[in-house]
């Protein structure tokens, strides 16, 4: 009789393994006992299947309380809210005493919240198969007659081959390809990082600006390199370092789902995608792979699309919490540009839905995300270049201004920002660097102007003060020089230029 049991214990497994499509997480030694699991499923998220002959129920109830202990460690093992676990023992015979009590009821231990509901399958009474059958509303077919060893033996490959067949296939969805382009951008970035520091420094504003960084004035001038260029470089040693090891843990996880090729893909258009939104909602320099490591984060959510299963059970949760926590950190810490991670994440989720997975194809699908994607990117593109006043700040048109006069392109200088101060609401640091640029291209009398606004809106302005001395030396009006040059030796007494002007316009005036 023992086939009988060994008989309906793998038809069992079959059934849930090929039919339900449960996976097979552990099996015993000696094959008597089988642990299986479907977190997705609705209600039976595991099933553990023993072939025992019960003789008492007490002996059933504690083997109960320990199934239910299991469970429970696996509950919090996998954070999961529940875990209801159908056990079942198939028995040649029924306990000798009073056991239905015992399986009425889901059994759940005290401050547990995994619960065991138990059903006893009796080899000499196939009709006990109905009880599985109405949980999962799908007919379970038995052979007709006495079974024999082959028979068994026939059930348990099946089983045994299914199982072995999914766990593959679920593995080799996470090693299609062995990182490569994720080592390649950690050495470009490290490299540049380096170059960088020796060029003027990582944390230098004209530096950046000079070999790539996004700087809306410059994209605004047709420099569209720069919607790539910030992906490599970084603002400081803790920058790099904390994009590095981000790169290297979830470039490597996208690099081995996807493979190389889309991976490269993905990481370039999540990283244009992250610029492109810091371009237009962000008008500071910025730079940084942060956008293409979002873009990694929406890759691995473009996988849970897909496989939501797989996703969750592996790593799904994780890859949430460190996602939201990201996310969270950009919008209480000044200074991040959450605009490129957010872009980045939206870029690297519609790159990969355009690629999807090495050796499939969904052909609609990838339609719709190359179209989505161009038209979001044409979109942003036609609104950021439309509408450029948007795109500037009062820091961003001074930094290209100081630029402008660094490299004595004065009038440049003084064009960008006149248009600003004109907008309203500039700051006098903005009046006086254009009152600056406005005497090196001999528009004394405007300069004149926005000093006296510069002086009137702050008053300890020593500069303003001094270049308005100059101005009015020049204009041969002594006594409004005389005023101007002592306000500024008084408010900056160090400075000998301001003294010298100020003993100067005594002479002069003597």
């Amino acid at each position: 009789m023992a086939v009988q049991e060994d008989y309906l214990f793998w038809k069992l497994a079959d059934y849930f393994i090929s039919d339900q499509g449960y996976r097979m997480i552990q099996l015993s030694g000696d094959q008597d006992e089988l642990w299986l699991e479907k977190m997705e499923h609705k209600t039976i998220k595991a099933i553990r299947l023993l072939k025992y002959n019960l003789d008492w129920s007490n002996w059933m109830q504690r083997d109960i309380e320990v199934t239910a202990q299991k469970a429970e460690s696996v509950r919090k093992q996998l954070g999961k809210r529940e875990m209801p676990v159908l056990n079942i023992y198939v028995t040649k015979y029924l306990p000798v005493d009073d056991y239905e009590f015992r399986i009425t009821d889901p059994f759940m231990p005290e401050n547990a919240k995994a619960s065991v509901q138990t059903l006893i399958i009796e080899s000499g009474k196939p009709d006990s198969l109905s009880a599985v059958e109405a949980i999962f509303e799908k007919p379970l077919t038995l052979l007709s007659g006495n079974y024999t060893e082959m028979d068994v033996d026939a059930l348990k490959h099946a089983a045994l081959s299914k199982a072995v067949k999914t766990a593959k296939k679920e593995k080799e969805m996470f090693n299609f390809g062995k990182p490569f382009f994720t080592y390649i951008f950690i050495f470009i970035q490290v490299s540049v990082f380096l170059f960088l520091e020796t060029m003027g420094g990582s944390t230098d504003t004209s530096t950046l600006i000079k070999y790539g960084a996004k700087f809306n004035p410059l994209i605004l001038e047709g420099e569209w390199l720069r919607f790539l260029t910030p992906i490599v470089l970084h603002i400081g040693l803790l920058h790099l370092l904390m994009n590095t090891l981000a790169l290297f843990y979830l470039g490597s996880a996208v690099e081995r789902v996807y493979g190389n090729i889309r991976f490269l893909f993905i990481y370039l258009a999540a990283g244009f995608g992250g610029t492109l939104a810091s371009f237009i909602f962000s008008p500071t320099l910025s730079a940084g792979a942060s956008g293409a490591i979002f873009g990694c984060f929406g890759a691995l959510l473009y996988f849970g699309l897909i496989y939501p299963s797989l996703f969750f059970r592996t790593m799904g949760f994780n890859i949430l919490v460190v996602l939201g926590i990201n996310l969270a950190f950009g919008f209480t810490i000044p200074g991040i540009d959450n605009a490129g991670h957010i872009g980045g994440l939206i870029g690297g989720f519609l790159a990969t839905g355009i690629v999807h997975f090495p050796k499939k194809k969904r052909p609609l699908l990838q339609f719709l995300f190359l179209a989505a994607s161009f038209c979001l990117a044409a979109g942003l593109l036609k609104y950021g270049f439309n509408e450029p006043g948007r795109l500037l700040n009062e820091q961003t048109a001074m930094v290209m201004a100081q630029e402008h006069i660094h490299a004595e392109e004065y009038e440049q200088a003084r064009s960008m920002l006149a248009d600003f101060v004109n907008e309203g609401n500039a700051s006098p640091e903005a009046y006086f660097l254009l009152s600056y640029a406005e005497i090196k291209v001999g528009q004394l009398e405007k300069a004149k102007v926005h000093l006296l606004h510069v002086v009137k809106e702050e008053a300890s302005f020593h500069e303003a003060h001094y270049n308005l001395a100059l101005i009015y030396l020049d204009e041969e009006d002594p006594e409004k020089a005389r005023h101007h040059a002592q306000k500024a030796a008084g408010l900056k007494p160090d400075q000998e230029e301001y003294q010298k002007l100020l003993n100067q316009i005594e002479l002069t005036d003597s």
